[in-house]
């Protein structure tokens, strides 16, 4: 495939996209279930799977989580997708609340193809990033206690449909 047929690429964290935190309310209402992962327990979001099979069709999906290589190690199965899917690595720079320290990586990954990146940390380096890359961006934030949503799903869908503009 030459890089104009190739999918755009669409980074994936996990932590407040798939992996539910922060929310409020007895623990039966939470909307996911929860899971052990590496001895620790995960509220995997009930539709996570779902939009991520749904957006495979339309985008190359890649892990840009501080979980590496080892989100593959359970999410592709509980997710339902076919993987495992590429994972980004990060030399140690992960940092819990902030996204800014995965761009060197997503940079080195993406080269100039279309890029779309959905995650519940962006700061405003973030976005000053998005808007000098040279490839085509779009940056998609969730809230982490909801993770990824039917809206955000069709507004990468319709990025994607559109040639890449916002």
């Amino acid at each position: 495939m030459s890089g104009h047929e190739r999918k755009p690429i669409l980074a994936v964290d996990v932590d407040g996209v798939i992996s539910l935190f922060g929310f409020e309310g007895p623990l039966d209402q939470v909307p996911g279930r929860f899971r052990l992962i590496d001895g620790i327990a995960h509220c995997i979001s009930y539709g996570a799977g779902e939009h991520l099979v749904r957006l495979s069709g339309t985008y190359e999906l890649i892990w840009a989580t501080g979980w590496e290589e080892r989100a593959n190690d359970m999410l592709p199965e509980l997710l339902g997708l076919a993987g495992p899917l590429p994972a980004l690595t990060f030399a140690g720079r992960a940092r819990f609340g902030t996204a800014h320290w995965k761009l060197d990586a997503l940079d080195e990954h993406a080269g100039d193809r279309p890029l779309a990146w959905i995650d519940d940390s962006f700061d405003e380096s973030c976005f000053e990033w998005a808007r000098l890359r040279h490839g085509p961006t779009l940056l998609v934030a969730t809230v982490s206690e909801l993770g990824i949503q039917a809206e955000h799903v069709e507004t990468l869908e319709r990025w994607a449909a559109s040639g890449y503009t916002s």
